[in-house]
């Protein structure tokens, strides 16, 4: 097993916890009772995923697993449980497969008009929730109905009222080719009176991808996002401006500027601070830090440099880590590490940042304001993410819809946010979560809990600091949790980053082994009662560990959730366009570096794996195509080896629906009983087979 040590921890909770009048009961780990339940987790774990001003009044949207996966449109004046609009509508978008920002608004004569795309279909609709006339709060479709099903989808919208238009990024697929699809930034009447108008082509711009589409507030300008192939956004992505030409701004005119950004630095998010400068996130120093500059390119200059981020992995266009204030000069931004803060920043005064007084530690990346009222979705050690607004010039912290946290904080395990190194001597992050309910302690005494290491997805994503409602119910169980933000993800800068660059299945498995070896060397978790799980990039990870590990030393057993596991069908045309050639990085590229795909791809070490496992699918996953499973385990150890294999019909890339959630993390449950020696109750046994 690999050697490793922490050299730093920072534990952080702050919650008491109600104990038996006895004192706690003494039962072996695993089988503690606890009221947290896998259906639980599913109807309550959700966060609001995109939060925006209509007017004066903040709207956001909330995933319904309930409802079978929809996701309601919900306003502040109606509350947390009135949602806008009825079933089955669901906003949400499928732009590159992970979706986006989905709706925008303003206030027109009688009351908020709000545009959003309808997930059955991808359109984009129009509607008045407040208007006089009944047919007016039903939503009408702003565009055509597309010739292939889903086929052109639209993201990141924002309102033009002058115009009567809708601005924002569409992405369309011209044949069944996953990779067969183009992208422009559009304008769609909103009267829905004339056809949609094209603004910037990606054919124009030799930019396969565009996001972040920004109006100056002239209307004589227009920035936006781009990158193209080999690149994923965070690798290297420039920010353009050009002129609008025409009445309505019918064209770009003149040259396509680059700002800042391209190969080897990306630009996360770019904002118009007045008609003639722009305030952007860039990661030219290493750091995602914030940079001004005039339109035309003139006067880049670092407005804060510090040594952490103010930006982030651009997985889905919409997503905010600074929001303009009035004036011209002044930002609220989302930064830091692992933790993170939001704090006010004069962008020409940098000496006045202020923070923002908060308990939380963790902020999504959609914040927004409308004057000088700022929302976001923050959450904390000990509370779930919540919604919450502040004013930047002070007062206090509100919230405007609170996490749902139906069990209380005697359930919230004890955490903290842990540094590791590994044989190197290169340092790992990791949030750790013990243990944690009132009315159990440990078995025998010298008795070790078992951990579960988890593997988030990307793999350029990170494990936030916050409390987790599916980490509670195995810690509540007597499960610990360790998080592991391996080398590759995002929150540290980019040298951190790209040290997964060519390694993605070495660094990552080495990573979170060594991670296991600390918490084992300082007699935090039992070393024979380790299992690894993980989905998407996190699943890829989870079975290249098992494979790695053919003597069962370090896992005693896994779950694998609609994970990637041949890179090669990968590289070949067997996902969709976004990430199809994202191995270049993470791998080489193709066919160049045809064996090394070979030597680390979790297919080819299928044979390998020596312990049980639990694979989960979902049907429908253009990500992660469930073909690739199928022939997985056809190779696991000639059938010599138990395991599951669960396929899920109506579920995409990630478990949506609550019934499907629900049989995941039972399944999850009952394969570290049977492997790891106790037995859970309440929880229905996996069969395993082989």
């Amino acid at each position: 097993m690999a050697e490793a040590a922490r050299v730093t921890q920072n534990s952080e909770n702050g919650t008491t916890t109600t104990a038996r009048a006895d004192g706690p009961q003494r039962s072996p780990y695993g089988t503690w009772e606890s009221p947290i339940r896998a259906h639980d987790v599913a109807v309550h774990a959700w966060r609001p995923s995109w939060t925006d001003f209509v007017g004066d009044e903040l709207w956001w949207t909330l995933p319904t697993p309930a409802e079978g996966g929809r996701v309601r449109l919900l306003r502040e004046s109606a509350g947390a449980d009135a949602p806008v609009l009825p079933q089955p509508w669901s906003v949400r978008t499928a732009f590159v497969e992970y979706g986006g920002k989905p709706f925008a608004g303003y206030v027109g004569e009688q009351g908020p008009v709000v545009v959003f795309t309808e997930w059955s279909d991808q359109r984009l609709y129009v509607f008045e929730p407040d208007a006089a006339a009944p047919s007016a709060a039903v939503p009408r479709p702003l565009t055509p109905e597309p010739a292939i099903p889903g086929g052109v989808r639209y993201v990141d919208p924002f309102v033009v009222e002058e115009l009567g238009e809708v601005w924002c990024v569409r992405e369309e697929f011209h044949s069944a080719e996953p990779t067969d699809v183009t992208r422009a930034i559009v304008a769609v009447p909103l009267d829905g009176s004339a056809d949609v108008r094209t603004l910037i082509s990606g054919d124009t711009t030799a930019q396969h991808f565009l996001i972040n589409p920004r109006r100056s507030p002239d209307g004589r300008r227009l920035a936006w996002i781009g990158w193209d192939h080999p690149d994923m956004p965070w690798d290297g992505a420039a920010l353009c401006v050009t002129e609008l030409g025409g009445e309505r701004g019918a064209a770009a005119v003149g040259e396509i500027r680059r700002i800042a950004g391209g190969r080897g630095v990306a630009v996360a998010q770019a904002e118009w601070l007045d008609a003639d400068t722009l305030v952007f996130s860039s990661d030219d120093n290493g750091w995602w830090n914030l940079y001004t500059a005039r339109w035309d390119g003139a006067g880049v200059r670092c407005a804060l440099e510090a040594e952490e981020e103010f930006g982030g992995a651009a997985w889905q266009p919409g997503q905010r880590w600074f929001t303009v204030l009035p004036g011209g000069h002044r930002v609220a931004a989302i930064h830091g590490h692992t933790r993170k803060s939001v704090s006010v920043i004069d962008l020409f005064d940098a000496g006045s940042t202020r923070r923002i007084d908060s308990p939380h530690c963790s902020w999504v990346s959609t914040i927004a304001a409308r004057g000088t009222r700022i929302a976001c979705q923050a959450g904390a050690a000990a509370t779930p993410y919540e919604i919450v607004a502040f004013d930047a010039d002070g007062g206090a912290l509100q919230v405007v819809c609170p996490g749902a946290d139906p069990f209380g904080s005697a359930w919230v395990p004890e955490s903290g946010v842990v540094t590791f190194r590994a044989p190197d001597k290169r340092e790992i992050h990791a949030n750790v979560y013990a243990p944690t309910n009132p009315g159990h302690a440990g078995g025998a005494e010298g008795e070790k809990p078992p951990y579960v290491v988890f593997v988030h997805g990307g793999p350029t994503g990170s494990s936030s600091y916050v409390y987790d409602l599916e980490v509670a119910y195995f810690t509540s169980r007597g499960i610990g949790v360790v998080a592991v933000n391996y080398g590759g993800s995002t929150g540290y800068g980019r040298a951190y980053r790209e040290r997964l660059r060519g390694q993605w299945g070495v660094v990552d498995v080495e990573d979170c082994a060594a991670v296991v070896a600390g918490l084992v060397e300082e007699g935090v978790a039992d070393a024979a009662r380790i299992a690894i799980r993980g989905g998407s990039a996190g699943g890829w990870t989870s079975a290249a560990a098992l494979a790695a590990d053919p003597g069962g030393e370090i896992y005693r057993c896994g779950a694998i959730l609609f994970p990637v596991l041949d890179p090669v069908s990968w590289r070949t045309g067997g996902t969709h366009d976004l990430e199809s050639r994202y191995l270049d990085g993470l791998i080489g590229p193709w066919p160049q570096a045809a064996a090394r795909y070979r030597q680390v791809s979790p297919l080819e070490g299928a044979g390998r794996i020596a312990v049980p496992f639990v694979l989960l699918q979902g049907l429908q996953d253009a990500v992660c195509p469930p073909e690739q499973t199928r022939v997985f385990l056809d190779r696991v150890q000639g059938g010599r080896v138990p395991f599951a294999y669960m396929a899920f019909d109506g579920e995409q890339h990630g478990f949506r629906r609550a019934t499907t959630i629900t049989t995941a993390l039972e399944a999850e449950l009952s394969l570290y009983g049977q492997t790891m020696g106790f037995d859970p109750p309440g929880v229905p046994q996996l069969e395993l087979g082989a």
